[in-house]
């Protein structure tokens, strides 16, 4: 049986040098369709990711009426904290909320120091999903001394909506893609099918089993994936790294960071590989269902 598989390579590869062009042409269709395939894969987990860091760091910022006396900030955060769902509640005075505006703005601002201070005392609140952090904006803007309450919902809604988007539409495009390969496989296999149909026909005169004969035109759609796959790991896992330290570094000091290569490159080759060989293989078996009447 081991012989017989290693004679079974033995064909596969034979017919892989003698259709020259075609299985090269198949090979240049699967090492495109995966290098689009990785990368949509990656700026897909990447969206999905940054979108999950947003939905955690979504805050509900609850702006105090100017005024309000220090009983009134105490019941004030004694109710938000009452509130189901909420996880924390900070408070930061119109002095804190101004400094963080000037560190980030640059002293233009600094006109409005001391009385011309314009900015509202806020408490900062977080919630333990997105859900809750909606039901929290919406009781909290109810509430005594509460001039309103924000979440950013609409900015975070636009971003939810084009991490789906980047979701649908990548895995789409990918299927899409895989299909043009699977195509391109099937032909290159249909013509060693035709191009050994005298030896095929021998060897079911003398008696062959039908896996027998079957095996090296699945093994050589299996290699075909397997070499369409070689390109596309050395690429996607050359680029990504490249990619992940140039926007780490303009990212750098923000809660939103890409995936380390560590935790994405491995995952992205192992499935590039895999995906190449069961392309490959669905290639021939259709191929052999259409042309391989045994």
């Amino acid at each position: 049986m081991i012989r017989n598989f290693f004679r079974h390579i033995g064909e596969a590869l034979k017919s892989i040098r003698r259709n020259g062009w075609m299985t090269m042409a198949s090979v240049s269709a699967v090492t495109v369709t995966l290098t689009l395939v990785g990368i949509f894969l990656a700026v897909i987990l990447n969206v999905s990711k940054i979108a999950e860091d947003i939905k955690s760091n979504v805050d509900v910022s609850v702006f105090v009426d100017i005024g309000t006396d220090e009983k009134g900030l105490d019941q004030l955060e004694s109710e938000l904290k009452a509130l189901p769902g909420v996880t924390k509640v900070e408070f930061s005075s119109s002095e804190q909320e101004y400094q963080k505006l000037v560190d980030r703005l640059g002293d233009t601002w600094k006109l409005f120091e001391g009385d011309k201070n314009p900015l509202y005392d806020v408490f900062i609140v977080g919630a333990d999903s997105t859900e809750a952090t909606k039901a929290v904006q919406k009781s909290a803007s109810k509430l005594n001394n509460v001039y309103k309450a924000d979440y950013g919902g609409s900015s975070s809604d636009k971003i939810f909506t084009i991490a789906k988007n980047v979701r649908v539409w990548g895995s789409a495009a990918a299927v899409f893609l895989v299909f043009v390969a699977v195509f391109l496989i099937s032909n290159t296999i249909r013509i060693t099918i035709i191009s050994r149909k005298r030896e095929i026909q021998i060897m079911r005169l003398v008696g062959a089993k039908n896996g027998f004969i079957r095996w090296p035109f699945f093994l050589e759609g299996a290699f075909i994936g397997l070499l369409g796959s070689v390109i596309p790991i050395l690429l996607v896992s050359f680029g990504y790294t490249q990619v992940f330290l140039m926007v780490t570094k303009s990212m750098l000091g923000n809660s939103y960071q890409l995936m380390t290569p560590d935790d994405l490159v491995l995952k992205l080759n192992v499935a590039m590989v895999a995906v190449g060989v069961i392309i490959g293989s669905i290639g021939s078996v259709l191929s052999m269902r259409r042309f391989l009447k045994i």
